[in-house]
């Protein structure tokens, strides 16, 4: 039912803004706002029902009902009372978003709902000029509700659609959508289960995140207490940019969580070397940036210098997991076989600190935008890499925008991954198949420690026919046909 909505509120936001990222940024900003508005009255409801006063979060003049939605007695819109044209953009500019930036300053906790209105509002800035067209968007907003887990789910879909525009409209493909189906993929392969925490250093808009709170919660025990570590002591994301930043708390909120554990901040920017037991995690799930570089002070922060972003990534994530630990890290397929030392050095501690038990090769195509062949790695922290298992997925068919990767193309890979996992690791020769096999690490070299894939059980191609056999091959077909042409003169 909130489809429609969508539509409209994105129909008035193209006569304002040029871009998908405009409109789901802007979108997200009054989405955010009618959430808490209802967050606000249902704790207030549930408070009355216990006898107890609720401290609201926001000062009256701030609530959505007092400037967004000032209703009559009817419930329909007081047109005297409500902001309008030029007024209502100098209300938002000039009081609205100083004073909800000002929660960062005056919260300390910054895993509350307080603390992400903060952030939220210290990092973006209206971009809707006309008032006359904000006040149409605040419209349809106010017709979305957020209360029921149905109203949210449905919501939570048409999010996802948004953010996978947003990222199949131009070079932000890879930053901001991880097709879903391979996130799912990687999730089924990792199990997560409640009591562990899951992390990612570079979550976007949080779709490892939201995928895991999604598989975790249809797989666990619902008791009360299950429900607030999933809620509260779950799941932790950082993030650089600012909309990814947004974008991210809103997708995890629409989930069903509400005050995610996502910081703004930038995560190469912390020295390796102090992350201590505290900080790190039982799972990793991401994507990191791929192509981006990184500058010479920033490089400090890690043990093998290279100015690549996805790199200086997988060191992070290796030093943030739990001995034990295990994770799946997306990563551009040239990491394999990369012969500078900073590429040769950063697999050499992989393997040697890691059990890099799979690596999924995953087709071209898969990142639609993006340009990149990318691999999966799956490892398990703790104890060294001996057999490798490669699958190379094969989906039959040319990946792009309009024939993307689903979850049916990753069905003989979960099976085979999950099937497995109560194995050893050094069992799994039977699972060789024309896309998978095993390959035992003392088989590299040790110069290039070269890892990528290279399939021993592909069919074999037939071998190019010399000149000679083509030019006779010609020589015989122009001689049949020849007779075919002799033959029909001869019935004439």
């Amino acid at each position: 039912m909130f489809e429609q909505t969508f539509k409209n509120i994105d129909d008035v936001l193209r006569r304002e803004l040029s871009t998908e990222l405009d409109y789901i940024e802007q979108s997200s900003w009054v989405m955010f706002l009618r959430y808490l508005d209802q967050l606000e009255l249902d704790k207030a409801d549930e408070a009355e029902l216990k006898g107890e006063d609720y401290q609201f979060i926001l000062d009256e003049e701030y609530r959505w009902a007092n400037w967004a939605m000032p209703k009559n007695s009817k419930g329909e819109l007081d047109h005297h009372k409500a902001l309008n044209g030029p007024e209502l953009v100098q209300f938002v500019e000039t009081k609205l978003f100083p004073y909800l930036a000002n929660f960062k300053k005056t919260t300390e906790n910054p895993k509350t709902i307080e603390y992400k209105i903060g952030e939220i509002f210290g990092e973006i800035f209206n971009k809707i000029k006309s008032g006359y067209s904000l006040r149409e968007v605040l419209e349809y907003a106010d017709s979305m509700t957020f209360r029921s887990s149905k109203d949210k789910h449905e919501l939570s879909h048409l999010y996802e659609s948004k953010i996978k525009n947003m990222g199949n409209a131009g070079r932000n493909g890879g930053e901001y959508y991880t097709p879903r189906p391979l996130i799912r993929a990687m999730i089924q392969v990792i199990n997560p289960v409640i009591g562990e925490t899951v992390y990612d250093g570079a979550c976007g808009s949080a779709g490892f995140l939201c995928e895991a709170y999604d598989y975790m919660l249809a797989n666990m025990n619902l008791t009360t207490d299950n429900l607030r570590r999933l809620q509260e002591d779950t799941f932790y994301g950082k993030e650089k940019k600012p909309l990814a930043y947004v974008i991210g708390i809103m997708n995890m909120i629409l989930h069903g969580i509400e005050a995610p554990n996502i910081i703004h901040t930038n995560t190469l920017g912390e020295n390796i070397r102090d992350i201590q037991e505290k900080n790190r995690h039982h799972v990793i799930l991401a994507n990191p940036p791929f192509g981006g570089k990184e500058r010479k002070e920033v490089q400090q922060n890690f043990d093998v210098k290279t100015s690549e972003t996805a790199s200086l990534f997988l060191q992070h994530f290796i030093k943030s997991l739990k001995t034990g630990g295990r994770a799946a890290i997306v990563i551009k397929n040239t990491f394999l076989s990369n012969t500078d030392n900073a590429s040769v050095s950063l697999r050499k501690h992989l393997l040697e600190s890691c059990n890099l038990h799979t690596i999924l090769d995953m087709p071209a195509g898969t990142f639609t935008g993006a340009g990149v062949k990318t691999v999966v790695l799956f490892f398990t922290k703790g104890e060294p890499t001996k057999n490798i298992w490669y699958y190379q997925l094969d989906a039959g068919r040319n990946m792009g925008k309009t024939n993307p990767l689903n979850d049916k193309d990753m069905e003989e890979f979960i099976t085979l991954s999950t099937s497995s996992r109560a194995q050893s690791r050094d069992e799994r020769s039977h699972l060789e198949t024309e896309n998978s096999w095993l390959f035992n690490v003392n088989d590299l070299d040790e110069n290039t420690l070269d890892l990528s894939p290279k399939n021993p059980n592909a069919p074999e191609e037939a071998p190019l026919r010399s000149p000679e056999v083509i030019l006779a091959e010609m020589e015989s077909l122009d001689e049949e046909t020849n007779s075919i042409l002799n033959q029909i003169k001869e019935l004439i």
